[in-house]
């Protein structure tokens, strides 16, 4: 029998991550994601629920969160979920379940370095920042877009048009194609 623990989510992050390193040079990041749902309640009020999820990255994922990842930013979480039990001091046995990250995007826009002052885009798709806007080289225009060659469910392929013939040219019988489709 096959099974499968694999996990996807979308959220934001409730903290930034906390980072551990180990002797052997490996590096782990933990942080929590909050994913939120709303929907419609029966007296027709909008309601939201928010669960906490424990994520756990390593290796480049745990650099990628070091670097990117901060309070509040929108993520995309790849992972397997994992409960781990431990005992405290007392004897009480503990819980904690957590998504262990395989695969990380950010969903937030890039932003600008704080060094650097936006530029503005001159109107002209053409555009190259190499040369001052009045000085630009002419370029040439796209080329056409290739035609889309994916079909729907169920639709059936048109074959290609053969040209028609002209009235005049039915009507002669020494005018015949050699080459009929059929």
């Amino acid at each position: 029998m096959a099974s499968l623990n694999k996990a996807f989510f979308i959220g934001r992050a409730g903290k930034d991550p906390d980072i551990r390193q180990f002797e052997g040079g490996g590096k782990m990041a933990t942080f929590t994601l909050a994913v939120s749902e709303t929907y419609t309640d029966r007296q027709g009020e909008r309601r939201e629920n928010t669960e906490w999820l424990n994520i756990v990255l390593s290796g480049r994922l745990a650099d990628v969160a070091e670097n990117y990842i901060h309070k509040g930013s929108n993520v995309y979480i790849e992972g397997k979920i994992r409960t781990r039990s431990w005992d405290d001091q007392s004897g009480a046995k503990h819980y904690q379940t957590e998504i262990v990250g395989l695969g990380l995007q950010l969903l937030d826009p890039r932003q600008p370095a704080q060094t650097q002052a936006p530029q503005k885009a001159p109107a002209s798709p053409y555009y190259n920042p190499q040369y001052p806007p009045s000085a630009q080289p002419p370029l040439a225009p796209p080329p056409p877009p290739e035609p889309s060659r994916q079909q729907t469910y169920g639709a059936v392929a048109q074959p290609p048009r053969m040209p028609q013939p002209t009235r005049q040219q039915e009507l002669d019988p020494n005018n015949y194609p050699g080459d009929l489709p059929f």
